[in-house]
């Protein structure tokens, strides 16, 4: 394996995901919601980190993140009359800590039992004292803290959770994770094109190959070429497919150098291209233009194209014209990553940002487990006027994820058989 690669791909998938949960992150504050965890990947912790009312982690498997957020609970048991609890007070004789178990360990605890218990909507607890049989309601904390085999977790009043927010916030929530991939591609399509350059769209040559046969022919950088073999070039990928498709042939150029039309035969050389078959070239590189305005342009625009072949694809996933062949898992991916960075950092670049594009769109497919089936959900509730059972919802979203965790292991061991074949 390639060190350059591991750590390009760490800092790559890295940076998809954390983008994506930030965005989650983010409006789930905005909103007003208690977010629990925000994690990079899943299944075991290897790094936490708490701050203020969230925990950071990063878990050991590299297959996405998530923002837990209030709600989806299952470390707070619900406390039914006759569990026996212990609480602690703060200065204000509110309770500060709802003990589940292991009790003996706070000597300083009330030991009560549970008549009625609200941490939703009026915060507060009925009880009877276990020493003295005596009948007390206390006001509980918004910020009190439920303990349960000696780990604390913060409660969520209701107004703190993800249901209670109006549909319009839990879909901008749901929707913040592929619109900040989206803003991440082109902020990095951006970035490329101050530092490279914009990719002119006209046939223009910016360099010539020495001992090319664009070099013998006596082409030089900023000649256009308008005709080839008689037929006008709807711009450079025109030129370039022209081209390819003739190999060791003679090929006459109408060129136009600084308003003088010239007309300039060569003949193409043959090399081997991507998909092992002989194409046609002439030692031309492309011209780039280097505007700022130009390039806040590419941004937008390289990100709306580059999607529209991701959805393309999709849909031809859907049809049956690609079968599930054509798609790559994490390994298929970092073998992707590996030939890229070798080809450069601007490369790299470039394929961390269409990656990003195509995180944003499969998010939003309206499958189950994914934000798109989430949304999909929040659209019924808007319709309904009342939310889908949460029990039936989150059925769904398991047996999706379900689903979807059998699809990556066909996907990856279809990777692992290319490798080797």
């Amino acid at each position: 394996m390639n060190f350059d690669t591991i750590i390009a791909f760490i800092f790559m998938f890295g940076l998809l995901v954390f983008i994506h949960e930030l965005g989650h992150l983010i409006f789930a504050k905005r909103a007003g919601m208690l977010a629990r965890e925000f994690a990079i990947g899943f299944g075991p912790k290897i790094f936490s980190y708490r701050k203020n009312e969230t925990l950071y982690t990063v878990r050991l498997l590299p297959i996405g993140g998530y923002v837990r957020v209030a709600g989806e609970d299952p470390e707070i048991i619900e406390l039914k009359p006759g569990y026996h609890i212990g609480l602690e007070f703060n200065e204000q004789d509110k309770v500060s800590k709802i003990i589940v178990n292991n009790k003996s360990k706070y000597p300083n605890a009330k030991l009560v039992e549970v008549e009625r218990i609200d941490l939703d909507h009026n915060l507060e607890i009925d009880c009877y004292d276990l020493d003295s049989d005596d009948r007390y309601q206390f006001s509980v904390d918004r910020k009190a803290l439920f303990v349960m085999d000696e780990k604390e977790t913060l409660i969520a009043p209701y107004d703190r959770q993800f249901a209670s927010k109006t549909v319009g916030k839990k879909a901008m929530q749901v929707f913040a994770g592929p619109m900040m991939n989206f803003l991440l591609a082109i902020a990095i399509f951006i970035g490329l094109g101050l530092i490279q350059g914009v990719p002119d769209e006209e046939a223009v040559i910016g360099g010539v190959q020495d001992g090319a046969p664009a070099d013998d022919a006596g082409l030089m950088a900023g000649d256009e070429v308008l005709k080839v073999d008689g037929e006008s070039m709807d711009g450079w990928v025109d030129f370039v497919y022209y081209i390819q498709d003739r190999p060791n042939e003679e090929v006459n150029l109408t060129i136009d150098r600084n308003g003088d039309i010239i007309e300039q035969s060569l003949t193409t050389r043959s090399v081997e291209g991507n998909n092992g078959e002989n194409v046609g070239q002439l030692g031309v590189a492309r011209h780039y233009v280097e505007e700022p305005t130009e390039a806040l342009k590419f941004g937008f625009t390289q990100t709306y194209e580059v999607g529209v072949l991701i959805l393309d694809a999709v849909g031809q996933l859907v049809t049956g014209q690609l079968s599930i062949d054509a798609l790559a898992g994490p390994v298929g991916i970092y073998d992707a990553t590996d030939e890229f960075v070798q080809a450069g950092f601007l490369t790299f670049m470039t394929w961390t940002a269409m990656l990003s594009i195509n995180l944003g769109i499969i998010n939003l497919l309206p499958l189950p487990a994914l934000d798109g089936g989430r949304l999909m959900f929040i659209f019924l509730e808007g319709l309904r006027g009342k939310p889908i059972d949460p029990e039936k919802e989150g059925f769904v979203h398991f047996i999706g994820f379900a689903l979807l965790m059998l699809l990556m292991i066909v996907v990856t061991w279809n990777d692992i058989e290319r490798l080797f074949m």
